[in-house]
């Protein structure tokens, strides 16, 4: 599973056999997220984030929007 991003403590990654629409997984300690990019940014699933943890990671989104599609294109070749 590719690791994108690390910030924070944060992990965004993608498993490799992952599918549309563009999408990350974030990890840190126990929990974890998945976080759809685009058509735009929605949180689709949450298992232990706390508010404020949501609020950092989608900042840390936000700032690396376009790295992280570029990376999901690079990956899957799409």
């Amino acid at each position: 599973m590719p690791t994108f991003l690390i910030e924070r403590g944060f992990r965004f990654f993608v498993y490799m056999n992952e599918h549309e629409p563009i999408h990350v997984h974030i990890k840190k300690g126990g929990s974890k997220a998945k976080i759809i990019l685009v058509p735009e940014i929605l949180i689709d699933k949450n298992y232990g984030f706390k508010l404020q943890e949501l609020k950092i990671m989608l900042e840390i989104i936000t700032d690396n929007y376009y790295f992280l599609i570029d990376k999901w294109h690079e990956t899957f070749n799409k």
